[in-house]
């Protein structure tokens, strides 16, 4: 078996161990609470009922997006080095790097199922509502999952250099820090200090700017995207999880498992 096989066969068992924790039916839970309250608030709206619709609809997705991404994250590559499985894997033999890639694969295709099933549930929910789905909605729940991908890559590579708490803890940072950026760069306070404006140019050079992936304040208030921005921010996102991705297999490679 070649590893691009061996690949595929660790993202399909990481698949069905994530599918067994019945997480999808949380989700779909979580799906038809969300449009009864979409319901619900939208008879308290006038006009615009549909924009509360994907309003709540788009937030609920990215939520439990990055939730999945963060809290099975975390686990994915450590939970296995705690249980010792990894060196049966490994002993096949398997490359790490193709350990690294299949479970991360894996986890993928349950952020796909994810979003997917959320999103029918928000496209239904609009209609019903009498609204109409414009073509950005369904390019914001693309770069929902590039964004949860993205968070996906970072919470992996902390897991790697520390315990599940701190990479929890930095993992959230990075993720408020990173949508937060674009604001407080705009900010009197930061274009008042040079020192403050130049690290925090640092910082959004070096660390991944969320906020560029966040296209669901132009979705609520109908603002239209040129597709040069869209392509750009698709190939920041694009970029910057490859290369977590193999700074991730570096250090997993550079790990001692002895």
């Amino acid at each position: 078996m070649n590893q691009y096989k061996k690949v595929l066969f660790i993202a399909e068992a990481t698949l069905k161990e994530v599918l067994k924790s019945k997480i999808l039916i949380n989700v779909l839970i979580l799906g038809i609470v969300i449009a009864v309250c979409t319901f619900v608030a939208a008879e308290f709206t006038y006009g615009v009922p549909a924009r509360v619709a994907v309003d709540i609809g788009l937030g609920t997705l990215a939520l439990s997006a990055n939730a999945i991404s963060l809290f099975l994250g975390v686990n994915l590559i450590s939970k296995e080095l705690e249980s010792r499985t990894i060196y049966v894997v490994i002993s096949r033999p398997v490359r790490r790097s193709s350990f690294l890639l299949g479970k991360v694969l894996g986890l993928s295709g349950i952020l796909v199922i994810n979003i997917l099933l959320l999103s029918v549930i928000m496209v239904t929910t609009v209609k019903l509502l009498g609204g109409q789905i414009s073509p950005l909605v369904f390019i914001t729940i693309g770069f929902t999952f590039l964004e949860s991908f993205l968070l996906l890559m970072v919470v992996v590579t902390f897991s790697l250099i520390s315990n599940q708490v701190i990479t929890i803890i930095m993992s959230l940072v990075t993720m408020i820090a990173g949508y937060a950026t674009l604001d407080i760069m705009d900010s009197n306070m930061v274009k008042g200090s040079v020192l403050l404006s130049n690290l925090l140019k640092i910082y959004h050079l070096v660390l991944p700017g969320f906020y560029k992936l966040n296209l669901r304040d132009f979705v609520v208030y109908n603002q239209t995207l040129p597709f040069e921005l869209l392509f750009k921010n698709v190939i920041y996102g694009v970029s910057y999880s490859i290369a977590l991705i193999f700074l991730s297999i570096q250090l997993l490679n550079k790990k001692n498992l002895d």
